[in-house]
């Protein structure tokens, strides 16, 4: 009699034994992958960060970290240095216009650096706006503008500095330019004083935040004096005439250092 052998290849005929194996053997193999994905993606994960924590190490240990500090550069040995900024000013027109004038415009200041303390400080300034009006003749014109420009020169001097900040003092003296535009009036018409170039002084200074090395934000306060002459006004004391002008004045703006040294 001639025994048939049975085909262990089919799964219909595989002993429960086999079976069993290769269920483990799947499992197993499934297993395996998934903890081998996921521990790759745990070290893609975890690799940006160590490599950025041993930088910052790096840096923090090898003494180069403050070279990130945008003041670490900031020096007081400067020769030049340039300053614009946004300008106001708060002016009375005329001896008898009871009403001031609020005045914007442009401050322009230019310094050279003899010592660490010590600057020769050009300035120029322009301001324009409106100005009130005084009754002394009959006038039909409201509000006319009025401008208002300044050349001065004087010392200035650095006081408490670090690189942080710093308070500057001056004392500059030059002239004042006043002109009215109240065409077809004229400034007697309305209690101003005549279109004229007079003597001026501005007290202040300035108070700077670096930035950078060579940037810095500039705040800049000061009183203005001017002495202007003015005629045709009954209302007024001889005596008073020139007339003594005290006017406050305040500008916001950037100072750039040039890097050429004292």
């Amino acid at each position: 009699m001639v025994g048939v052998t049975p085909k262990i290849g089919s799964a219909a005929h595989c002993p429960s034994l086999v079976s069993s194996c290769k269920l483990k053997m799947m499992r197993l193999s499934v297993s395996t992958s998934a903890a081998l994905a996921a521990l790759a993606v745990l070290a893609l994960a975890l690799a940006p960060r160590a490599q950025a924590q041993s930088t910052a190490a790096t840096l923090s240990t090898s003494g180069n970290y403050i070279a990130i500090d945008p003041l670490a550069k900031v020096r007081y040995d400067n020769r030049y240095d340039l300053s614009l900024g946004f300008a106001y000013g708060h002016i009375h027109a005329g001896p008898v216009a009871q009403q001031g004038a609020n005045l914007g415009g442009l401050d322009l200041s230019a310094s050279y650096w003899i010592s660490k303390h010590w600057a020769a400080e050009g300035n120029g300034r322009y301001y324009l706006g409106t100005s009130g009006v005084a009754n002394v003749y009959p006038h039909t014109i409201k509000g006319p503008f009025v401008s208002e420009q300044f050349f001065a020169v004087g010392p200035e001097w650095l006081g408490p500095h670090n690189k942080h900040g710093d308070i500057i003092l001056h004392v500059l003296g030059g002239g004042a330019h006043f002109l009215s535009h109240d065409w077809p009036e004229t400034p007697a018409q309305v209690g101003f004083f005549y279109n004229q170039i007079a003597p001026a002084v501005v007290f202040g200074g300035h108070i700077d935040l670096n930035r950078s090395e060579h940037w810095v934000f500039r705040m800049s306060p000061d009183a203005l004096y001017t002495r202007y002459s003015y005629s045709g006004f009954t209302t007024v004391p001889p005596t008073a005439n020139p007339h003594n002008n005290w006017n406050a004045a305040f500008s916001v703006g950037v100072e750039y250092k040039f890097s050429k040294k004292r």
